[in-house]
């Protein structure tokens, strides 16, 4: 468990989050054209800002530096990261390390990027007691499956699935990752996004870009400031999608994610969507969202699947157990639940 751990740290839903930077630019996932690219000198700096379709969502990411060469290819470098991690981490892709792990039940001589992520996903199944769990992949597709014949699965149905459901049952190596059980899959769905998104700041701060924000279709990854030395400024999404912000979040080097029942669902009352819990093959009906601010934005994406699975009380009071993590939860009656610092770090 502490290497996971470790391993997890050392890299260190959804709705989207309408963010804005300092410079007063506002992007809304799903509001602009694509591709869209903009580059403004403010002062000594430039501002670039690109947004693409990546990852099955809209990705945009805003550079400041000096010079707007190193800036434009500090974002082609971070996209050119995006494109390649998904290819590997995509479980719909058929050629896909993921794809085949789940046909298979065995994947020898895993990635390490791939490794990397489920150690990660590993250890936030025991830090969060099996709140969180990659292995609910059989219970996602029967929802998806029933779904698009109109229906929802019959009890029956998803007992069985639930039977395939433990991360427990996920031996993870250098050598093989193997399922203990035939018939497991995995989703990473909760985690893999953050995982990229954190994978793209860095290929950015290696060609020396100091400030910058990524925004992944609500996985937000933040460094340094926007226009006038200010944090960059992040507002969480209303999930009845009224207009209201929650929150606004000032972020300098941290990271937030959001997961939410109105991101994709499969009734109108929303009481079935793509959260499920490994505990009883449900989608929890406690929360609409939940929003966690983490180190990173792979720490971020896991922590808000797994509080949202736990329910507003329990999953604050787990949040505030982790170190440099704070959490804003919304139930479905609209009421706030705030893990104990989370005023401090909202406007």
């Amino acid at each position: 468990m502490d290497s996971r751990r470790h391993a997890c740290e050392g890299i260190t839903r959804r709705s989207f989050l309408r963010l804005s930077s300092a410079a007063g630019l506002g992007l809304v996932a799903g509001a602009l054209p694509i591709p869209c690219t903009d580059a403004v000198l403010l002062g000594d700096l430039y501002r670039v800002a690109e947004t693409r379709l990546a990852m099955g969502t809209f990705v945009s990411i805003i550079a400041l530096d000096s010079s707007r060469m190193r800036a434009q290819d500090g974002i082609g470098a971070a996209y050119e990261e995006i494109e390649r991690l998904t290819r590997l981490l995509n479980r719909f892709d058929h050629h896909s390390p993921v794809a085949q792990l789940n046909r298979q039940g065995r994947l020898d001589d895993p990635r390490p990027e791939l490794l990397e992520v489920i150690d990660c996903a590993l250890a936030h199944h025991e830090l969060s007691a099996g709140a969180f769990d990659i292995s609910v992949q059989p219970l996602v597709d029967l929802f998806r499956a029933h779904h698009a014949d109109g229906e929802l699965p019959s009890r029956r149905a998803i007992e069985r699935a639930l039977d395939l459901v433990d991360a427990a049952d996920i031996l993870a190596s250098r050598l093989c990752i193997r399922f203990a059980r035939p018939g497991m899959g995995i989703t990473l769905d909760g985690i893999a996004k953050g995982y990229i998104v954190d994978r793209a700041s860095t290929a950015l701060s290696r060609l020396g870009i100091a400030s910058f924000l990524i925004n992944a279709g609500g996985d937000i990854r933040a460094r340094g400031h926007g226009r006038r030395e200010q944090p960059w400024r992040v507002a969480v999404q209303d999930p009845d999608e009224k207009g209201r912000f929650p929150a606004v979040l000032r972020l300098t080097d941290a990271a937030v994610a959001t997961s939410g029942n109105y991101a994709i669902y499969y009734d109108r009352e929303k009481l079935f969507h793509h959260i499920v819990s490994p505990a009883t093959g449900l989608s929890p009906g406690a929360a609409a969202s939940v929003s966690v601010l983490a180190r990173t934005a792979m720490q971020a994406d896991a922590l808000s699947t797994g509080v949202f699975v736990m329910g507003p009380r329990l999953g604050t009071r787990f949040i505030d157990s982790m170190p440099a993590c704070e959490c804003l939860v919304l139930d479905r009656s609209g009421a706030k639940h705030l893990s104990r610092a989370w005023p401090s770090v909202a406007l």
